[in-house]
């Protein structure tokens, strides 16, 4: 009976050893991996988020592709690009705005384009290509390029255009421009008056802003009816007619659409035309004096 007691006493301290062994085991197991899973989280943490980019692509072959990726070169031109790479592309609208590296032409506009800001580039020439298959195009502003000529068909085809900006460029002469346009900004350019024809705004039958400041007119074109604000501002206009913008054969002639018409900055003395402004609701702003 005593023998089995201590034989009993003796296996259940050995067990109580050997559990003691493995727990620390164990122990020391699971604190490594934990440890080890710490160390290289940030490494798991990256791997993961390389295939979240191509499911099904090992990690390794991703990186070894994106190290592989080519560079823009340095010096090169925007052109090189897809429009969508070096522009933000939103549903209708692109914007490329301030490109680098410089973006010298019109880029290749993504159909259904409604609304194109490309200001503060480096275009230098509007051809008749640009627009020819974006006939949604809406507004177009060309701010603050190097434009120096534009093809008589570049907005030819632009049918639903209402807003077209080409401030601070280097204009001569204007383009045709499309019929159903409301506000023109041109204001910022090297626009003499033979280079805006007589019947440059005719057909212009929607225009309501009509922006040419600070260019080097002579004098002041032939204004739409439907024109409510024109800014001919700081230009080289040296004489007004009574038809300018009244009518000198009608006495009755009204025009009341013409609420502000800027014309200081110009030579012409303004008190010297009294007939000139018979038909308007507001004296234009000039020199009077």
């Amino acid at each position: 009976m005593m023998r089995a007691i201590l034989f009993t006493c003796i296996l259940l301290a050995w067990l109580l050893l050997a559990s003691a062994s493995g727990f620390s085991q164990d122990t020391q197991l699971t604190a490594g991996t934990v440890m080890g899973r710490q160390g290289d989280g940030v490494y798991v943490e990256s791997r993961r988020a390389k295939r979240a980019l191509i499911p099904g692509v090992d990690a390794d072959i991703q990186a070894d592709d994106e190290s592989d990726a080519s560079p823009i070169p340095e010096g090169g031109d925007a052109l090189d690009l897809p429009t969508c790479l070096m522009c933000v592309c939103l549903t209708g609208s692109v914007y490329c705005e301030d490109v680098i590296p410089d973006m010298t032409a019109v880029p290749t506009l993504p159909k259904e384009t409604a609304y194109l800001y490309a200001r503060y580039n480096k275009i230098k020439k509007i051809t008749a290509k640009d627009f020819a298959d974006i006939v949604t195009l809406k507004r177009i502003y060309l701010t603050g390029n190097q434009i120096s000529e534009i093809e008589d068909g570049a907005f030819s085809k632009l049918t639903l255009l209402e807003e077209l900006n080409l401030a601070e460029n280097r204009l001569v002469k204007l383009p045709m421009l499309p019929s159903k346009l409301i506000s023109l900004n041109a204001n910022h350019n090297l626009l003499r008056t033979k280079g805006v024809k007589a019947t440059a705004f005719k057909k212009l039958t929607r225009l309501v802003n009509l922006f040419l400041a600070d260019n080097q007119l002579e004098a002041v074109p032939n204004i739409p009816e439907s024109v409510r604000v024109v800014h001919l501002q700081n230009n080289n206009i040296t004489e007004i007619s009574a038809d300018t913008f009244c009518k000198g054969n009608n006495t009755y002639y009204l025009r009341p659409n013409l609420n502000e018409i800027r014309m200081d900055g110009n030579p012409v003395l303004l008190s010297k035309y009294p007939n000139s402004f018979t038909c308007l609701r507001l004296l234009p702003i000039g020199r009077y004096h």
